[in-house]
């Protein structure tokens, strides 16, 4: 992979439902390392773009170029179904907000991690239980919580479960969908620590969609604002929540900063 072009590049996604617009000729270039936080109220699109970048639903038009290891910059759009899966189990990781649609919940914390290095062909079981609570204590589980279950565990510990499967096979993409939703302010702010590690010590390139405007100013490089799934602003994180120009973005921010 050249670190001097895109890691991925969005050409003219567009998804329609009906008359209803879900995303719009949107097109933005991710570099290694970069981070980029997608806002926007409900219904502004974000994570209709998402499921498209991420292969979960199909665009009317467009491309989803990656570059990939072997074979360089492919349109995952139109890549077979195989090698599609096969990137989504090593290069690639899709932390949902819902950790419970992430995690297969009858299998055990340890399972759940170790399943995703088995699928890349991992084999001696003992390297790989030693992996797995590796990754555990990255994401500040106790080790010795190997063999339980997600259930028997917290939203917030089920979140890093989830963030452990997905980073442990060391993807270069992330798609992270309201990764901290749904959970107190102060297990949010852990998270968010946790997340901000990983992606600099790991190098992640990743795409977060939220509409917790603190959420992409402690993560994002960059900010998309969206709205009726079209891009209406685009810059710097800091430089878009600190002086936005469209009258949207203004709103956005301002209703935060009223609460």
């Amino acid at each position: 992979m050249n670190s001097d072009r895109a890691l991925l590049s969005v050409r003219g996604l567009t998804k329609r439902y009906g008359a209803h617009v879900g995303c719009a000729d949107v097109a933005f270039d991710l570099y290694p390392g970069e981070v980029m936080g997608i806002v926007g109220e409900s219904g502004s699109g974000k994570s209709t773009l998402l499921g498209c970048m991420a292969g979960h639903l199909a665009p009317d038009s467009g491309q989803v170029i990656f570059d990939t290891r072997a074979a360089g910059p492919r349109d995952i759009l139109t890549m077979s179904e195989p090698e599609r899966r096969m990137l989504t189990r090593t290069d690639w990781a899709f932390v949902h907000q819902h950790a419970r649609d992430g995690l297969r919940m009858g299998v055990s914390a340890g399972g759940n991690v170790g399943e995703r290095l088995m699928a890349v062909g991992a084999r001696n079981y003992g390297a790989i239980r030693a992996r797995v609570a590796d990754w555990l204590e990255r994401v500040e589980i106790d080790a010795g919580r190997i063999d339980d279950r997600p259930a028997t565990f917290s939203g917030g510990m089920q979140q890093r479960l989830q963030i452990a499967r997905n980073l442990v096979t060391g993807p270069r993409l992330a798609f992270m969908d309201e990764p901290t939703g749904g959970l107190d302010v102060s297990v949010q702010a852990r998270l968010l620590d946790l997340l901000r590690g990983l992606v600099r010590d790991m190098g992640l390139s990743a795409v977060i969609v939220t509409h917790d405007l603190a959420v992409v100013r402690l993560l994002a490089d960059r900010l998309m604002v969206m709205k009726s799934g079209r891009v209406v602003e685009t810059g710097l994180t800091d430089q878009v929540l600190d002086d936005p120009q469209h009258g949207y973005t203004q709103l956005l921010v301002s209703s935060v900063l009223q609460v």
